[in-house]
């Protein structure tokens, strides 16, 4: 099967992607989060790093670094930011935040920007690779974070 333009297939799911992450995003205001809620999805995203295993996808090890870094000090920064959580009925919830449907369309936007960028000189695995590590750069620390605030508001609630 031959896919007509790759890279818009690769924008198109990218961009799905990110509304999905918005309708979940939204919808988990609405149910109380606990460690496995917020630990679970670097976890699971994590079983990508197999892409290494084939040599299309490999990439310079200061490339790869770089684009965990960015992920995670530039990307990972709104979303720490605009994640918070408050207590209700005894339960930890995620409050929701207009900011953040914002906030992920403009990281959209920024990495659409960069992939076309980036295409230009790499092949279209190597870019995903790299797209890749931006991701879970921006989801490990975000994640850790959210778990971390949770951690403070159970143990402030404990402690009364």
């Amino acid at each position: 099967m031959h896919i007509a333009n790759p890279q818009m297939t690769v924008t198109i799911g990218a961009a799905a992607a990110a509304c999905m992450a918005m309708v979940v995003r939204m919808r988990a205001s609405n149910k109380p989060v606990n460690p496995r809620k917020l630990l679970i999805p670097p976890f699971a995203m994590s079983t990508g790093f197999l892409m290494f295993a084939f040599p299309i996808t490999r990439i310079p090890l200061e490339w790869a670094l770089t684009a965990f870094l960015v992920g995670a000090f530039i990307f990972s920064y709104p979303l720490i930011r605009t994640s918070q959580m408050e207590t209700r009925d005894g339960e930890i919830y995620l409050k929701r935040s207009k900011a953040f449907v914002f906030i992920l369309a403009g990281l959209l936007l920024v990495r659409i920007a960069l992939r076309q960028l980036i295409e230009q000189y790499v092949s279209l695995p190597q870019t995903g690779a790299i797209f890749f590590l931006v991701a879970f750069g921006m989801l490990l620390p975000w994640r850790l974070a959210m778990y971390a605030q949770y951690r403070k508001i159970q143990l402030r609630a404990e402690a009364r």
